[in-house]
């Protein structure tokens, strides 16, 4: 797609306030794919005021007419999937058909459910003498990530969409052609002006602005830990609502008796997938001592296939390659056993990371407690389940993860006591409804589903 050199605000696009602009570059081939602008505190200010503006309507509008403007989203996105994927791939450097899957693909699944949940939902209740009503928080701040730039778009814009928010996006820099690409398909959809608002810049400058900005009721924000704080910190300074979906270090436990070669192979294609910038991806394999070869050879036979440049992508920065290149002789240098991949760059050209796998890694090493956003897979050994348990809930995070048994039942036994958001059991499939957030240190609040629609809800309650 050809970039706009303005920011959408107000159902149109406008020229920013400032001359500054952002190169979009395709970290494939580190070729420059195109320009946008850096957004300032005007431009910010100038979208939050559209949605301020466009609020009162689109909050009275019925719930039956939205779920209408989101069903005519949801069959605009699917009618560009191909613009979509090549836009993906462009910008974050995905092969193709990992764009067309799932960077394209599920945005439509999300938007779609969405849509219905905006029909169905029970938007106030009977409580004894009370009437309850549930309404929409306000004008919301979305800041989403370069990991799934549409995906984490749509996990925010939908559901405030459905409730009866409005909203002001400030994607990740270096992903800006998807949510301008995004900000066309609202308007196709027949959203109207001031609802949805785009405004691309940095962090530092467009996403304070728009996390400290008095107009805005809620920040939505996807990213890392450290930054979460300090926009938790701003919003509750201002005492407004944040819903932060932050880091993970997720445990693959494969519990004595379980398909070995499936856990295995599904926990290595897990990881690396998106070039391992995935923050709910299974980075820690727990096997069993008696079994723990095996596994190891299995992943290191697996993780084989992962060609960079065909199956497995680069990362998305040099700033990042240099990152998990980091933490890759950081898990040499602390002793654990370099089975597949290392430190060394596996192409000349791109910001490409060697598929890695460690075995050998023990729980208190850097590489298992700290989140490394590549394709880097630590194994780990632990003695009996109760073992497992420990090592599996010992870090600060607690995002996702996976357990795999002899049978379902006994996997859902282990699952009780994980203190994480969400777990597989035996390989589970993606459910678009099921709740997607942290425990401790990965956030708060949740995405997808009616739990993802509560967070842009506000609850009044009427006495009779």
């Amino acid at each position: 797609m050809k970039a706009h050199d303005g920011m959408y605000i107000g159902g149109e696009w406008r020229p920013a306030a400032g001359g500054d602009t952002i190169a979009v570059v395709n970290p494939a081939d580190e070729q420059v794919v195109g320009h946008v602008p850096a957004g300032t505190a005007e431009d910010v200010d100038a979208a939050v005021r559209a949605a301020r503006a466009a609020f009162p309507g689109w909050a009275a509008t019925p719930p039956a007419e939205r779920a209408a403007r989101l069903t005519a989203l949801r069959d605009a996105l699917a009618a560009r999937t191909d613009e979509i994927a090549e836009t993906v791939t462009s910008e974050l450097g995905s092969p193709l058909p990992l764009s067309r899957a799932v960077h394209a693909g599920v945005p439509v699944l999300v938007a779609g459910s969405y849509a219905e949940l905006a029909a169905s939902h029970a938007f106030e209740e009977k409580l004894g003498n009370s009437t309850v009503l549930l309404e929409p928080v306000g004008v919301v701040g979305a800041i989403t990530p370069w990991n799934y730039p549409l995906h984490q778009i749509v996990a925010k814009v939908a559901p405030a969409l459905a409730a009866g928010c409005t909203v002001v996006l400030k994607p990740a820099e270096d992903t800006p052609l998807t949510a301008q690409l995004f900000a066309e398909v609202t308007q196709e959809a027949g959203l109207p002006a001031g609802v949805f608002n785009l405004v691309t810049g940095t962090g530092a400058v467009a996403g304070q602005a728009l996390a400290g900005h008095e107009g805005v009721d809620l920040v939505s924000f996807t990213g890392s830990t450290a930054v979460g704080r300090q926009i938790g910190a701003t919003a509750g300074a201002a005492v407004k609502r944040v819903a932060l979906e932050l880091g993970g270090k997720s445990a693959n436990v494969i519990l004595p008796g379980a398909d070995l070669a499936k856990a295995v192979n599904v926990g290595v294609a897990n990881v690396m997938s998106n070039s391992g910038q995935t923050c709910s991806a299974w980075t820690r394999m727990l096997v069993d001592a008696e079994r723990y070869e095996e596994a190891v050879a299995l992943a290191a036979a697996a993780v084989a296939k992962y060609v960079p440049g065909e199956r497995v992508g680069p990362v998305v920065n040099a700033t990042q390659q240099a990152r998990v290149r980091g933490y890759i002789e950081k898990g040499i240098e602390e002793g654990a056993r370099l089975v597949a991949g290392g430190p060394e760059a596996p192409r000349e050209r791109g910001y490409y990371v060697s598929p890695t796998v460690f075995a050998d890694v023990t729980p208190d090493m850097v590489i298992a407690q700290e989140e490394i956003f590549g394709p880097v897979l630590s194994i780990l050994r632990y003695e009996d389940v109760d073992d497992a348990l420990r090592i599996a809930n010992d870090t600060v995070y607690g995002l996702a993860g996976a357990v795999w048994a002899a049978d379902d039942d006994e996997a859902v036994a282990f699952a009780r006591r994980m203190d994480t958001g969400q777990v597989d059991i035996n390989g589970g499939r993606f459910n678009p409804l099921a709740p997607f957030g942290g425990y401790k240190q990965s956030g708060v609040g949740r995405e997808l589903g009616p739990h993802g629609l509560s967070e842009y809800l506000q609850t009044k309650s009427l006495q009779f």
